[in-house]
């Protein structure tokens, strides 16, 4: 892999660290996955005992997302998504979701992993006339991100900006509060923000066990954060139905059965007046 292949992002630093686990894999892993090292088995492994219902969180994650997707796309009209952190591949990606009601999206991936954003390039492609692009996205400069963006999506037109699961908790308050209002502010009125964030409402101790071990053995920090700490992401937003609420309690598909003990993982989608 060369320099070029990410020339529409911000080139990671170094390769593929095969000695500290990384969120995405260890996401995947927790979702059956098999893009993962055995570093990252080791700590997910040693989460799911500490907290049982982590697979369920997962899932529950995944799950919301296609019907936020299948929302965005339908209901809200929207065709540009910018979608950061969404993990290694999966069934139900974005631009399938997307480009499967309306084949002209276009969706732009952004991860900090190399490996991500290899299988990212390899797997997850679209055909015309939607697009699909791939960037290197650190969320601690959105600026870049924006810069990185330009020419693929129209920040004219609205855009819905996803950040889920494994994206905000691995910023500080001041620097995940600072980044959702830059990318707002950058987009247009019928924008949409998409939010997944986990918490503590429904394992209490349990959860905050398993933060305190992923942050003693992992570089990137995870910083918990409540409901209702949630929702002060989506001030000066109308926030869609049902709000800010666990996942699987976000417009459930009739008949779609609900993980046990998915309570921890929240969600919500805001839409800029």
């Amino acid at each position: 892999m060369g320099e070029e292949d990410f020339a529409h992002g911000r080139k990671p630093s170094a390769k593929i660290d095969v000695s500290v686990p990384h969120p995405s894999r260890v996401w995947n892993y927790l979702l059956g996955g098999k893009d993962n090292f055995a570093v990252d088995r080791e700590v997910a492994d040693q989460i799911r005992v500490l907290l049982p219902g982590v697979v369920a969180m997962a899932q529950a994650d995944e799950a919301f997302r296609g019907r936020a997707v299948q929302y965005l796309v339908g209901e809200a009209g929207l065709r540009q998504f910018l979608d950061i952190g969404s993990g290694l591949p999966a069934s139900n990606n974005t631009h399938r979701i997307a480009q499967a009601v309306a084949p002209e999206s276009r969706i732009v991936y952004g991860d900090n992993d190399y490996m991500v954003l290899t299988h990212a390039r390899a797997l997850m492609t679209s055909g015309a006339p939607g697009v699909t692009d791939y960037i290197y996205a650190d969320l601690h400069e959105p600026d870049e991100i924006l810069r990185s963006i330009d020419g693929t999506l129209d920040l004219s037109r609205p855009v819905a900006l996803m950040l889920m699961g494994r994206s905000l908790i691995f910023l500080d308050d001041g620097a995940a509060f600072t980044t959702v209002k830059r990318l707002l502010d950058a987009v247009p009125a019928g924008s949409h923000l998409v939010l997944t964030h986990s918490t503590n409402e429904g394992s209490g101790e349990s959860m905050d066990d398993a933060v305190r071990h992923w942050n003693e053995s992992a570089p990137s920090q995870v910083t918990m954060r409540s409901p209702q700490r949630l929702a002060e992401f989506f001030d000066g937003l109308d926030l869609v139905p049902p709000g800010v609420v666990p996942c699987s309690r976000w417009r459930p598909v009739l008949g779609e059965a609900s993980p046990s003990g998915d309570g921890d993982q929240f969600c919500g989608i805001g839409r800029k007046p």
